[in-house]
């Protein structure tokens, strides 16, 4: 089968998780803030999700190395469905917890097992814009979430619902190409050799997952920290659900000319770019609260600017990476993603209430400029021609 088909259908699976996971932040942000849920602990119940992602990022190398891509990402699915089918039917904020922390591990499975398997299908000159458009197919996902919301004024139970049926029909048809995948290792990977690798990845790669983290950020943080910032200055709840999903329509509109243009350019320097207007225009944000029309046009630029992070740190670190430590690349983007959405939510809160729901978006912007400031003494070209010596060689 050619690739380009395989792509497509695993990338049905990345949609549904995306849309499952922007549907699941802001829907119980907003529930548990109309509990009256203090904004920290609300931030501090969203890291359930992320827990999950990097627990699972620490062993899950093993078990696809044993059971296969499809019996991975299938095993997955099964989870997540079961899990956003059972919110409804148990009412508890730490069962509610529990069950997040199980989409976590459930959506892990199927991410790392989609991405290795992409990342192995696709020929080296189109894997920009080829991982940008894996990007892209989250960040779609990603942005109707947020509109499954408004359901939950119909009745609480239908958005979890709705969630579950269309996460259930997207990985059932990763069934039809389980004998397309390629082929795992077969010697037992011990947790011991894994953290070795990890740390040989990172002494080269370590920048490179400093932008799957930022976007970690960025997601988990407007999705669950904005609608609490946001009910207090009046923001209706459909127009936070719009407003949220304005950043994933930035991030679709420019993701794949952003990873297509960071093929012919230095990726580093794109970077920069995006990195100085992102801080930016995030800083703009608390001057733009009591106009819920500019919120939502500002969320599209800062989700053009900055919505590519994932899937450029990903571009960038296969660039950098030796090609016998992409695998172990590939999840530490994920447990960088994960790092950065499991904090993200908890301090976004803190910051929120101890500033009296004054301040937000600079704490957004001040993350930035960090990340910004350590790729500038990042030494790129140098490790970039090491990396393109050692393939002439092989």
């Amino acid at each position: 089968m050619h690739f380009k088909r395989i792509f497509y259908i695993l990338s049905l699976t990345v949609i549904t998780s995306g849309l499952s996971q922007g549907m699941l932040l802001p829907l119980i942000s907003i529930i548990f803030d109309q509990r009256g849920i203090p904004a920290e602990l609300n931030g501090l119940h969203a890291t359930g999700l992320y827990i999950g992602i990097l627990v699972t990022s620490l062993f899950i190398e093993i078990p696809l190395q044993r059971f296969g891509y499809m019996k991975l990402i299938v095993s997955g699915g099964f989870i997540v469905t079961v899990s956003l089918l059972l919110f409804p039917f148990l009412d508890n904020i730490w069962i509610w917890f529990v069950l997040r922390l199980f989409i976590g591990i459930g959506d892990n499975m199927l991410h790392f097992a989609s991405q290795t398997w992409v990342t192995h299908i696709i020929p080296k000159p189109k894997l920009g814009r080829y991982i940008s458009l894996y990007g892209l197919c989250f960040s779609g996902g990603f942005m109707l979430g947020p509109l499954l919301t408004q359901l939950s004024e119909i009745n609480l139970a239908l958005p979890f619902i709705v969630s579950s049926v269309l996460t259930l029909l997207s990985w059932i048809g990763v069934v039809f190409i389980g004998q397309y995948a390629p082929a795992t290792m077969n010697e037992y990977q011990s947790i011991r050799r894994t953290f070795i690798k990890f740390r040989e990845t990172l002494k080269v790669s370590w920048i490179a997952f400093l932008f799957p983290m930022l976007y970690g950020i960025l997601e988990s943080s407007l999705s669950s920290n904005f609608p609490v910032f946001a009910l207090h200055y009046d923001v209706s709840i459909v127009w936070i659900s719009y407003i949220i999903a304005a950043f994933s329509l930035g991030s679709i509109i420019f993701q794949y000319p952003i990873g297509t243009l960071s093929d012919s350019v230095s990726r580093k320097s794109l970077m920069i770019c995006l990195l100085v207007f992102g801080a930016g225009v995030v800083f703009l944000g608390e001057f733009f609260m009591h106009s819920p029309i500019l919120l939502l046009l500002l969320f599209i630029v800062i989700g053009a600017l900055l919505g590519s992070m994932f899937s450029l740190g990903m571009s960038f670190m296969a660039e950098i990476t030796p090609k016998d430590m992409l695998p172990s690349g590939n999840l530490l983007c994920g447990i960088a993603f994960s790092i950065g959405s499991m904090f993200a939510p908890y301090i976004g809160g803190v910051v929120i209430e101890q500033s009296n729901h004054t301040v937000y978006f600079t704490f957004i912007s001040i993350l930035i400029i960090i990340i910004l400031l350590l790729l500038l003494i990042y030494p790129y070209e140098k490790i970039k021609q090491i990396q393109l010596k050692k393939m002439e060689h092989e």
